[in-house]
C-alpha cells in the first residue's frame, strides 16, 4: 500500500474567522450563523464541494482511461445535516449528515451501460467516498498552550 500523507492547518484569531492553510492556498471558513459578517463557505459546504471536486477530477481521469469522450461534467451533491446534534440539544441520532445524495450529469455521446461502468470505476477510486461511506480511524489530541512569564 502506497500512502501520502495530507496536512492542513487552521487557525482562529480575535475576530472569529476560521483559516485554513493548504499548500497551495488558504481556505476562509465562516463558523456559524451567530458571525454573519465572516463570509466563506462552512464547514459542511466544503466537505460537500471537496467530495464534489473529487468525483469531477477522477470522473475526467477514468473518462479518459476508458476512451469516453466527457464534454463536460455537472456533479450535484446535497446532504441532510443532523442540526439538533450539532446545536447541542438532546438526541440518541448521530451526529453530521444523515445522507447525501450525489448526482451526475455528463455530456458525453457514451451508452448508459458504458457511463455505468465509469460511475462504478470512478465509485471505487475514490477516497472522499470511502472516507465518508466506511469507518475512518480519528484520532483526536488536546495540546494545552501555557505562558511561561
Amino acid at each position: 500500500m502506497e500512502t501520502k500523507s495530507i496536512n492542513v492547518l487552521g487557525y482562529a484569531g480575535a475576530n472569529k474567522q476560521f483559516v485554513v492553510k493548504t499548500l497551495n492556498t488558504d481556505l476562509r471558513i465562516s463558523q456559524n450563523k451567530n458571525y454573519p459578517e465572516l463570509e466563506g463557505p462552512n464547514p459542511y459546504e466544503y466537505i460537500l464541494a471537496g467530495f464534489a471536486g473529487c468525483i469531477n477530477s477522477l470522473g475526467q481521469m477514468v473518462a479518459a482511461e476508458q476512451g469516453i469522450a466527457l464534454k463536460a461534467l455537472q456533479v450535484e451533491i446535497s446532504g441532510e445535516l443532523n442540526t439538533l446534534r450539532y446545536a447541542g440539544k438532546p438526541t440518541k441520532e448521530r451526529a453530521g449528515f444523515n445522507r447525501i445524495e450525489i448526482v451526475l450529469k455528463p455530456t458525453t455521446t457514451a451508452s448508459l451501460g458504458v457511463l455505468q461502468r465509469w460511475l462504478s470505476e470512478v465509485q471505487s477510486r475514490s477516497p472522499v467516498y470511502d472516507n465518508l461511506a466506511n469507518a475512518t480511524p480519528v484520532e483526536l489530541s488536546l495540546f494545552k498552550e501555557y505562558n511561561y512569564g
